[in-house]
């Protein structure tokens, strides 16, 4: 979608009174309302709170309250909320992640792999919401969706969302081999256009594109709350041909195209802003699916990784980093210098 026509979009929500963000909020609060005392002491932490921060892709124990904790109202609640954060494509990539819990638990077959609490490691509803001061209109509040492979993390500050980063998504199996799943690639696209431009480069690109023969174990940022410019490898979008400039805007689209539409329009403008020209594309690995290969976007204020080496390159994991905002927190800045003045 052109940032024309979500402008257009935007204007039309704001005409008949849902603004995307704004529903968020309404979200929001119907979700924190159903919720028992209990189960919203578990759920609600202070914006400063360091939880906020911790975040993690693995199958581990989190804070927060999980689908275990609701009834099904609060399930849909949750859902609600999560749905109106993410465009429909970036909650369906949410939904099917979670799924593959279910085959891990068949194909690993392992009754004694548990979690501290007793419940089975490989668990879709073992996926945790937070919420971080009060949802409102008129001060910052923070919300995330986490759990194995899925790590979301979103900012509101005036009223909108003003951070949607660090988004992680992760698959295992990156395609599922076997079970009533088989087939099933949940990050198929990003994988296609990937080698779609690594393979459309001549042998002098490569040169400039490939920075190393052995990919990364993982994404190089990790779980790092503040991420730092990596080492600038890869070729420059005015480097690439026509054809090759066109595939690269079709991966930046797939992940921007993730994101709640309000949010997605402000983002792509920051990336414009920071100059199209200033945006690098570089591999690591094979060049060849099947084996340990990387990619990654990486410009001054945007950073996006793809990794596939674990289980014989059948498992992945990327992320979109906002190199100036993650977590909002530029944005916070500016509102706190705002409100002192005041």
């Amino acid at each position: 979608m052109s940032l024309k026509k979500v402008i257009s979009s935007s204007l039309l929500l704001m005409f008949v009174g849902l603004l995307p963000a704004q529903h968020v909020l309404e979200k929001a609060n119907t979700f924190l309302n159903s919720l028992s005392d209990e189960i919203k002491a578990k759920t609600l932490f202070t914006l400063e709170d360091s939880e906020r921060f911790n975040m993690n892709y693995v199958p581990i124990p989190r804070e927060g309250a999980t689908f275990h904790d609701f009834n099904e109202l609060q399930k849909k609640a949750a859902l609600d909320l999560l749905r109106a954060s993410l465009s429909e494509e970036g909650f369906r990539k949410s939904q099917e992640i979670m799924e593959l819990e279910k085959v891990l638990r068949i194909i690993e077959n392992d009754d004694n792999d548990k979690m501290p609490d007793g419940r089975p490691r490989r668990d879709p509803l073992n996926y945790h919401f937070c919420i971080f001061g009060n949802p409102s209109k008129d001060q910052p509040w923070g919300w995330r969706f986490e759990g194995h492979h899925l790590s979301l993390n979103f900012t509101s500050t005036e009223g909108i969302i003003s951070s949607s980063t660090p988004t992680f998504f992760g698959t295992n199996p990156g395609i599922v081999r076997s079970t009533e799943y088989k087939g099933k690639e949940v990050l198929k696209k990003e994988a296609q256009l990937g080698f779609s431009l690594l393979h459309s480069m001549t042998q002098e690109q490569l040169k400039t594109v490939v920075f190393t023969d052995v990919a990364p174990h993982d994404i190089i940022t990790t779980t790092k709350r503040k991420v730092e410019q990596l080492e600038s490898f890869g070729i420059s979008y005015p480097d690439l041909s026509q054809k090759q400039k066109k595939i690269f805007m079709e991966i930046l689209d797939l992940y921007m195209n993730n994101y709640e539409q309000e949010f997605a329009a402000g983002f792509r403008d920051k990336i414009n802003k920071a100059g199209i020209d200033n945006l690098k594309f570089a591999w690591a690995g094979s060049l060849q699916p099947g084996k340990g290969h990387y990619f990654r976007i990486q410009g001054p204020s945007l950073l996006i990784e793809y990794d596939n080496t674990q289980n014989d390159a059948n498992h992945v994991h990327t992320v979109v980093r906002d190199l100036t905002n993650d977590y909002g927190e530029d944005v916070l800045k500016v509102h706190y210098e705002k409100e002192h003045q005041h």
